[in-house]
């Protein structure tokens, strides 16, 4: 069985848990008015500040949006719909809800804890020879060679053998494969497809690159997963993808660990009772 971790598009495309910037390129200002604080609209007497536009714009920008009057109406009508419902909930008595409040503080937090991890991020940059490092590291895990194999997976010891004993008799892989336990392949004639052997587990793996190409295990194969019986179909060279191609996502992925590792730094540090 697949051992998911293993695989190189895991290893090298996992989720960076900062995906958006919150700094995003610098917008011009969203307005000016001289001798008095700026302010892009006021409603019932309320000025919402140009700094507040600001922010908007720029999580825009930091989407993908293009800056354009077009973009920065859109922002100034956005802030005017917000702050008309914001007054209309305060009277409503909403700004005084428990329940409102603690959003407000929840809310709050993030935007320090994100801004607080951005800057963490620009400051501690993952060095280009800690990506190649990483790269080889990947490539020497997965070696040079991928397998297409099957298997027919069962609990117990003695289906295993009972499997091997009809194969040996001249039964079909692909049919013995419908009482597989694993449902993603049982009804493919137990086909897993090509994979390097650091894509399975290592009982497992060990096992097929014993194999011939053809050939079936003589003996059952015992996993966390239950008993296998492995059959190996082909073998051929693995061509890993250039360490340009990938970069970004080793990477992102090195970022993480980094980022990762001072928070638990941090977590030492702080007294919890």
């Amino acid at each position: 069985m697949k051992h998911t971790l293993s695989r190189l598009t895991v290893l090298l495309f996992t989720g960076f848990l900062l995906q958006v910037p919150l700094f995003a390129q610098e917008a011009k200002p969203a307005a000016k008015a001289a001798g008095k604080p700026a302010a892009v609209a006021t409603v019932n007497g309320v000025a919402i500040p140009v700094a507040r536009a600001d922010a908007l714009l720029q999580s825009q920008l930091a989407q993908g949006q293009q800056d354009s009057e077009q973009l920065r109406a859109a922002v100034r009508n956005d802030l005017i719909t917000r702050e008309m419902l914001s007054q209309a909930s305060k009277r409503k008595g909403f700004d005084k809800k428990s329940e409102v409040t603690a959003q407000f503080e929840l809310a709050r937090q993030g935007i320090l804890v994100n801004a607080y991890l951005q800057d963490f991020v620009a400051t501690h940059p993952v060095k280009d020879e800690a990506v190649k490092n990483e790269y080889d590291n990947i490539v020497k895990t997965m070696g040079d060679k991928e397998y297409k194999a099957r298997h027919i997976l069962v609990e117990k010891e003695d289906e295993a053998k009972s499997i091997v004993a009809r194969l040996q008799k001249g039964e079909k892989f692909e049919e013995l494969a419908k009482q597989s336990k694993d449902p993603g392949n049982k009804d493919r004639g137990g086909d897993l497809g090509w994979s390097p052997p650091s894509g399975y587990v290592k009982p497992f793996s060990d096992e097929l690159v014993k194999l011939e190409k053809g050939k079936f295990s003589a003996s059952p194969v015992k996993t966390e997963f239950g008993w296998h019986v492995i059959q190996l179909d082909d073998v051929r060279d693995l061509k890993h993808p250039p360490l340009d191609e990938v970069k970004p996502q080793i990477q992102q992925r090195l970022q993480q660990q980094i980022l990762e590792k001072h928070i638990m730094e941090l977590r030492a540090k702080t007294k919890v009772e």
